[in-house]
């Protein structure tokens, strides 16, 4: 469980999405969230985890792509110690295989197969980060979904 209340509004508006299935307001309590964090500026934890779930609300794959691309520069910026001051039990490589498999299905949506592969290529090298958990099988079961999608015909 998390101790940070931003992340624990961020969860709040996930579960908008996901629970009610009401993406129109999940974005609305994502921009708010976004407009206190200070946008990309924010805390990199903040910017990262909102972008990632932001990207999830998006009706346009090419808006979701740069929240997704968003998220993946944030991750770059943050640290195993913050990490673990805000409760969150992933480490910042168990975060980069969930990124770069958004991204992977963004391009493949986009009708980019080289970059879909090459972001499918780096959420495989991270896969190990990942526990033997049900978001350690979400992941790895996306991957196997995608690669399937990649497959030449």
């Amino acid at each position: 469980m998390t101790t940070d209340t931003t992340l624990a509004r961020i969860g709040e508006a996930v579960e908008l999405h996901h629970g009610r299935h009401q993406p129109a307001a999940a974005r609305e309590r994502f921009t708010e969230i976004w407009a206190d964090i200070g946008g990309e500026d924010g805390d990199p934890l903040h910017v990262c985890v909102l972008a990632h779930s932001m990207a999830d609300v998006q009706d346009d794959v090419r808006e979701e792509l740069v929240w997704d691309l968003r998220a993946l520069a944030a991750v770059d910026r943050l640290t195993e110690d913050r990490v673990a001051r805000a409760g969150v039990t992933l480490s910042v490589a168990g975060l980069q295989p969930s990124l770069h498999l958004n991204l992977a299905d963004c391009y493949r949506r986009l009708g980019d197969p080289g970059r879909a592969r090459e972001h499918l290529r780096l959420a495989r090298e991270g896969i190990g980060a990942l526990g033997d958990d049900d978001y350690g099988r979400l992941i790895r079961n996306g991957l196997e979904r995608l690669t399937r999608q990649l497959a030449p015909e």
